[in-house]
């Protein structure tokens, strides 16, 4: 079974920049999608980013586009988040997921997988 651990968040302020990896254990990585779920504390947790097995189709939320970017690098079983011009209400707990079908679900109930979890903090 694939296993995903998520790494890079921390402490950042306002405006500034970090980036999320998504590193899988297992050997079918490039076949799966990936995508990127943040949950704040007393709320849902919502849909940020998706990127398809091959990378030629990303996703985004409405309020992170422009702002964040979702790349993979299949050599590395890596899926990455770039966040930038991060905001106090980017704040959250980022999860990856995983969707063997390699296709994009912009719900979490269409991904199979799920990492543990990386607290991002944005303040000043």
């Amino acid at each position: 079974q694939e296993q995903f651990v998520e790494s890079g968040g921390g402490l950042v302020q306002p405006g500034g920049s970090l980036r999320l990896s998504c590193a899988a254990s297992g050997r079918t990585f490039s076949t799966y999608a990936v995508g990127w779920f943040r949950q704040a504390p007393g709320k849902e947790r919502e849909f940020v980013a998706a990127i398809n097995w091959s990378g030629r189709r990303v996703v985004y939320a409405d309020s992170v586009k422009g702002r964040f970017t979702i790349s993979r690098d299949n050599a590395k079983n890596t899926g990455y988040l770039q966040m930038n011009s991060l905001k106090p209400e980017d704040m959250a707990v980022y999860y990856c997921a995983a969707n063997p079908a390699g296709n994009v679900p912009l719900t979490s109930v269409g991904y199979d997988y799920w990492g543990q979890g990386t607290q991002v903090t944005v303040s000043s």
